[in-house]
């Protein structure tokens, strides 16, 4: 398979924090690649080493099939980078801010007129172009923004944190655009505190936390990691929830937790919600609403960088330091971590 990123042991220190340490991610060609942490769990530090702004202090990173220790030019010629805040020159007009990147980047003066007249078109904002920067909205910063990373036309687009800030509409808009970049060919690696926007962008995701790769896959695959889904119960007299959450518990052992209105209750048993019908049905209590959902990438994120997943994998690394310690000739199977 041919990854457009691919880092490995990646490791970067500051002093004596330690921001990445041992650091795995590939990325296919041709998609977006989620990449989800809690702050400080080394997001940012990454992105700044694939884009060869920062250099790793062990392990081995390639972009495009550049080293980007030992050819960064190489590396630089084939990405485009947009970072959590938008760094356009307010000063400037639209096409100005765009005409200027492409004479850097080596257009002629009429070949980088059409460029930013081509930009601005594409991301609605020719009507805008001779208008300047800090006249835009937030949403209009960001889409110019990422115009200007495009000028170069990379073949990888690091997006780190694109819409923090937004509102919902300009926040679908940038979904709208990233879906279109990749329909193009491009590769998107994309950092996001959002758990919709990775749900709904990503084809495959990379969880890092303290500046490890602590679990990767599809969304769904991340989303089977939690073997239980919540079943939710409103009933239609509010006055009977007590007597609903007695059944529940009764039948799943579980006490339910109240949410609004209603109940939500863990569980694994696809016949659960079938057995509650019934018995509120015997019961005379009516029901308003009773849905059988999987768990959202908010719990599996959760349940992977909360105090328990972290407690978790501290107990399996003291296990197999333990079991390095004592000589234990019978391998752990991680095949599947």
């Amino acid at each position: 398979m041919t990854y457009a990123i691919e880092t490995h042991g990646l490791v970067k220190r500051f002093g004596k924090v330690t921001a990445l340490n041992g650091l795995d991610l590939q990325a296919r060609e041709g998609t977006v690649l989620g990449v989800l942490g809690p702050n400080g769990a080394g997001k940012t530090t990454a992105v700044r080493i694939l884009a060869s702004l920062s250099r790793p202090d062990g392990g081995s990173a390639r972009v495009c099939g550049y080293d980007v220790a030992s050819k960064p030019h190489e590396v630089r010629r084939v990405i485009g980078l947009t970072g959590q805040y938008a760094s356009v020159d307010k000063g400037l007009t639209g096409i100005q801010n765009l005409t200027l990147v492409a004479r850097l980047l080596g257009h002629s003066r009429s070949s980088a007129k059409k460029r930013a007249a081509e930009l601005l078109e594409r991301f609605r904002l020719s009507d805008a172009g001779g208008r300047k920067a800090s006249t835009y909205s937030g949403g209009m910063r960001r889409r110019l923004d990422l115009a200007v990373s495009l000028v170069g036309e990379p073949s990888v687009l690091y997006l780190d944190e694109p819409t923090t800030g937004l509102d919902p509409e300009s926040r679908l808009e940038m979904w709208d655009i990233v879906r279109d970049l990749v329909s193009r060919g491009s590769t998107v690696l994309l950092t996001t505190q959002y758990m919709e926007e990775v749900d709904r962008l990503a084809h495959d995701i990379v969880v890092i936390d303290e500046g490890v790769t602590i679990a990767r896959g599809t969304p769904e695959q991340l989303k089977a990691k939690i073997d239980r889904q919540a079943l939710e119960i409103v009933p239609a007299d509010d006055t009977r929830l007590t007597e609903t959450a007695k059944i529940v518990e009764d039948l799943s052992g579980t006490e339910p937790v109240v949410e609004g209105r209603g109940l939500l209750v863990r569980v694994n048993d696809s016949a659960l919600p079938g057995m509650v019908m019934r018995r509120m049905d015997e019961a005379g209590i009516e029901v308003s609403e009773l849905a059988l959902r999987q768990p959202s990438l908010d719990e599996v994120f959760l349940s992977l960088t909360g105090t328990r997943g972290k407690a978790a994998r501290k107990a399996e690394a003291e296990a197999r330091t333990a079991a390095a310690e004592a000589g234990d000739e019978q391998p752990t199977d991680r095949g599947n971590a």
